[in-house]
């Protein structure tokens, strides 16, 4: 915050801070603070800039006031943080003004002041800086009068018509902001430290402070925000502002831990998440239904169910350390209790606005969140975050009702969910079943490395990644990978569950398929030809799988050359898929089109 300084003789009464020494990527918010005090119809006009502390609050209002001081009359910056602060001095302000000799309380300073300003028939400016609530503004905010008030809060709490909300910097104001600061040119390395900042102005400010007295390039700075993010925000002063990145949001923290211990733990929470936006409320909804013991025996037997763990069940619960029980404890149960405990963290501008159930919270406000635990309790406060994520993860990733969600969670479950966790895998086949099949692929590469690194390269699990790594491999346009994966898959599910379990059945079928695609019909002909007899065996002459091994053989006999026998297959399908489906079967339809298509080219 910036302190005023001592009153300047002048005609005009003028109490300003220095003036920023530059205001980037600002000017637009400039212009409609001038805007919303012009166009406002209550005199005098107000209006509440809020937002996260170091965001530019004050050098905002402050440049209004340097670059318009010529319009008011009397311009007057007031620090406003503590009522007793604020009355002193409207005390001086009184004594500037004759209204009273300096120390004299004969009568009420900010009554004094009132009245004055309402006598006055020239617009006037008041600026209240660093206003903890609106509430604690009412005494002292003039009732009437040709005037203009501007406040700068960190509360978020203010009249819809007179709040105004301070964004951090766009991403190339931000730049802009930094390499002018630091005196630097290196864009690239500008952008990534931006990046890494949030583009917060005083995170920036902070940081060129720091590149200047140390001579650090911003590429040795971006290395050191990597490895030593808690030590370097506590950092360089940044100009204009007493404290840095490290303490700014200390009083709000403590002040929490005292009033709102649940906003606390909420923001701990919020804070393990990615940097978009929360779905807080759908996050904290299995809290409602279920203990924290409760979530935690689902939670094992969900990873039990998809062969992540070995051990026995009880044993792992018993594991389970009881300070993250305490800590889920901690956290707001039910709608009322989580809207006041994001009430209490809105009303210090840690959280952004929530907007369909989910809130934002600045990268930075999340790091010092977590930089003042220790790494246990942080590893813990993830393993709570990572617990509640999978407890909200859909079942069944390939149904398309499910996807809004696991697009809604994506950017949180690749924060919190390593890629051993039931999670990343349902994650995965989400991400190939809505299109996205390069990205599956990766996940799926990470998975499979994963699960043989923590299993064993021939754990069920780890073929099963194996088998979605060569599917979602072929997907993504690479046919011959996806058959040479399959190649070398087929005989480690022979050796390890025979050569008729439903897996190695399946992996040949696949392979089968990925062979035909990668450019081989003839041997993808041969391959299923040899399939049918076990599938008959295995399955039964009319179930699913054996129709779809022969629907697979017609094809690839068509695709190899030869259409009459693939007409043939076809139509000794077609009667079977009609009995057995159905023939609104939509696999019946695909075989009546085969055939047709077929009957056609086999024509001389």
């Amino acid at each position: 915050m910036h302190l005023p300084s001592r009153p300047r003789v002048a005609t005009r009464p003028v109490q300003l801070a220095p003036r920023p020494p530059q205001l980037v990527g600002r000017d637009e918010t400039v212009a409609e603070l001038r805007e919303r005090l012009l166009g406002s119809d209550v005199r005098p006009a107000v209006v509440a800039v809020h937002g996260l502390g170091g965001v530019g609050k004050t050098s905002l209002t402050l440049e209004y006031a340097y670059r318009l001081q010529q319009e008011y009359d009397l311009v007057w910056q007031l620090p406003a943080a503590e009522p007793a602060v604020l009355s002193a001095a409207f005390a001086r302000l009184a004594a500037l003004m004759g209204l009273r000799e300096l120390g004299a309380d004969a009568a009420d300073p900010v009554d004094q002041v009132h009245a004055a300003l309402a006598a006055r028939t020239d617009p006037w400016l008041l600026i209240f800086d660093n206003v903890p609530e609106a509430e604690a503004l009412l005494p002292f905010l003039p009732p009437v009068g040709p005037g203009h008030v501007l406040v700068t809060s960190r509360s978020g709490r203010w009249p819809r018509d007179q709040g105004l909300e301070l964004p951090v910097l766009d991403l190339v104001s931000a730049a802009r902001l930094l390499l002018s600061s630091s005196g630097q040119d290196d864009e690239v390395a500008a952008a990534d430290v931006v990046s890494e900042l949030g583009a917060l102005p005083l995170a920036l400010e902070q940081a060129a402070a720091y590149m200047s007295e140390t001579g650090l390039a911003l590429s040795e700075y971006l290395d050191l925000l990597h490895h030593q993010r808690a030590e370097l925000l506590a950092q360089g002063q940044a100009w204009g502002y007493r404290e840095r990145v490290a303490s700014t949001w200390q009083f709000a923290f403590e002040r929490l831990a005292r009033t709102s211990p649940q906003a606390i733990a909420l923001l701990r929470l919020l804070s393990c998440y990615a940097h978009e936006a929360i779905p807080s409320h759908l996050l904290l909804s299995p809290l409602e239904r279920w203990a924290p013991r409760e979530l935690f025996r689902a939670d094992v037997q969900r990873r039990r169910a998809y062969g992540r763990i070995p051990g026995p069940p009880a044993r792992l619960l018993r594991d389970v350390h009881p300070s993250v029980l305490v800590m889920m404890r901690a956290l707001p149960r039910d709608t009322l209790r989580i809207n006041a405990a994001l009430t209490a963290l809105r009303r210090h501008s840690l959280i952004g606005p929530p907007v369909d159930g989910a809130v934002t919270v600045h990268r930075l406000v999340q790091a010092v969140t977590l930089d003042q635990l220790s790494r246990r309790v942080q590893r813990r406060w993830r393993e709570v975050a990572a617990v509640l994520v999978e407890a909200v993860l859909p079942d069944d990733p390939g149904q398309k009702a499910r996807w809004p969600r696991y697009a809604r969670l994506l950017p949180h479950i690749r924060t919190v969910l390593g890629p051993t966790s039931p999670g990343m895998d349902k994650t995965a086949r989400y991400l190939g079943a809505s299109g996205d099949y390069r990205t599956a692929r990766s996940l799926f590469q990470e998975i499979a490395a994963a699960l043989a690194a923590a299993l064993g390269p021939e754990e069920g699990a780890t073929l099963t990644a194996r088998h979605e790594l060569a599917l979602w491999t072929g997907e993504a346009g690479d046919p011959t990978a996806a058959r040479d994966q399959y190649v070398a898959l087929l005989p480690v599910y022979e050796r390890v569950l025979g050569p008729r379990h439903p897996h190695t059945l399946t992996t040949r079928h696949n392979l089968a398929q990925w062979t035909g695609r990668a450019g081989d019909p003839v041997a993808a002909r041969d391959q299923y030809a040899a399939l049918i007899p076990i599938r008959r065996w295995v399955s039964g002459p009319e179930h699913p799988d054996t129709l779809t091994t022969q629907a697979n053989l017609a094809q690839w006999t068509g695709q190899a050359g030869d259409a009459a026998a693939a007409r043939d297959q076809y139509a000794t399908l077609l009667p079977v898929r009609e009995r057995v489906l159905g023939a609104g079967h939509p696999a019946t339809v695909t075989t009546r089109e085969q055939l047709a298509h077929w009957t056609a080219r086999a024509r001389p």
